[in-house]
């Protein structure tokens, strides 16, 4: 017996991801309804590589009674109107939007990291899917804080156009086109042109310099780790398509050598090792698009600091960053909660 799914934001980057890995992990589906806003009412998405079509639904006129789990990629606005009105006619609505993250009555969930922390979500009925760049950073951290519990991290990320939507790919390939040709490359989706540049802002400022994207990597990494840890972000845009990177440096208070930390993080869920000093024996962007991994290479001693560990970490930001991260807390959920599934 499955469970009846909803995917909310279907026609949308991270919602097609949704379908895709959906029909991958062979989650148990018994119906499957995929919506989004009234102008994509009609159009039909490809469920996976099945070949089978669903026609998308008017998430307006939605009815979502006897439905067990709704994936949202709809963004924050829409959520704040439907996530409420899922979770009150008892569907589990699992978001991928900043919304909730920061509700002490919504769990933030990284399976790999703190999959207890599910235990509460029924006291709204929501689970928080976490920053994309954020969800990546926690899996390579958590078996490293369990070995030598770290005190401060510092880290730079380089995000890709991907993690702005479609309009973001766009322009950086529209941008990239018209650059070759001598037309103008204008930016419109991002504040400065991302073609062959790297752009240091991602999301809105705030008061004291930093920007949102990077006061969510603190805030979400002390929620779902813990809550002692320190940490300080630079997150930069970067003319990428798919996959974040991102350079970590970790201070701990117990001594952890670099070969250790390698043999913890070869045997770590959700980690692929891929740690080779020589040339090409790490992993960039453009390797991990498509796969389930965190990758982690470079890691190494920092002779700055005691006990301090310095890597190189890269995800598929569609996939662990947001769409398979949602995944993995239904089938959570259904582990632990719902369990209809035979």
């Amino acid at each position: 017996m499955g469970y009846r799914i909803v995917v909310a934001g279907a026609t949308g980057n991270v919602g097609r991801e949704m379908l895709n890995i959906l029909a991958e992990r062979e989650f148990p589906i018994d119906e499957i309804a995929v919506l989004a806003s009234a102008r994509s009412t009609g159009t039909e998405v490809e469920f996976g590589e099945t070949g089978r079509m669903l026609k998308v639904k008017n998430i307006e006129h939605f009815d979502w009674a006897g439905w067990d789990i709704a994936l949202f990629a709809i963004g924050s606005e829409a959520t704040k109107v439907y996530a409420p009105i899922a979770a009150a006619a008892g569907c589990t609505v699992i978001d991928n939007s900043s919304l909730y993250r920061m509700d002490p009555d919504v769990p933030l969930i990284v399976p790999e990291v703190n999959p207890e922390a599910i235990d509460g979500y029924r006291v709204k009925n929501i689970i928080a899917n976490p920053n994309c760049s954020t969800a990546q950073l926690v899996v390579a951290l958590k078996p490293l804080h369990d070995a030598a519990t770290i005190k401060r991290v510092v880290v730079s990320t380089y995000q890709s156009v991907s993690g702005a939507g479609k309009e973001g790919m766009d322009e950086l390939f529209e941008q990239s086109r018209n650059i070759f040709v001598g037309d103008s490359a204008e930016a419109r989706k991002f504040t400065k042109q991302i073609a062959f540049n790297v752009i240091p802002h991602i999301d809105v400022f705030l008061d004291d310099g930093f920007t949102k994207e990077e006061w969510k990597m603190v805030v979400e990494t002390k929620k779902i780790l813990d809550p002692k840890i320190k940490l300080v972000a630079t997150c930069v845009r970067v003319p990428v398509f798919v996959g974040h990177s991102e350079a970590v440096t970790i201070e701990m208070e117990n001594e952890l050598s670099a070969r250790r930390a390698q043999e913890i993080l070869r045997e770590a869920p959700g980690v692929m090792l891929v740690d080779k000093r020589e040339n090409g024996g790490y992993v960039t962007p453009v390797e991990c698009v498509g796969d389930f991994a965190t990758f982690i290479s470079r890691v190494r001693e920092d002779p700055t600091v005691e006990n301090g560990l310095v890597l190189w970490c890269v995800s598929d930001n569609l996939r662990k960053g947001a769409a398979l991260n949602a995944v993995q807390i239904a089938e959570l959920l259904g582990r632990r909660h719902l369990k209809k599934a035979a």
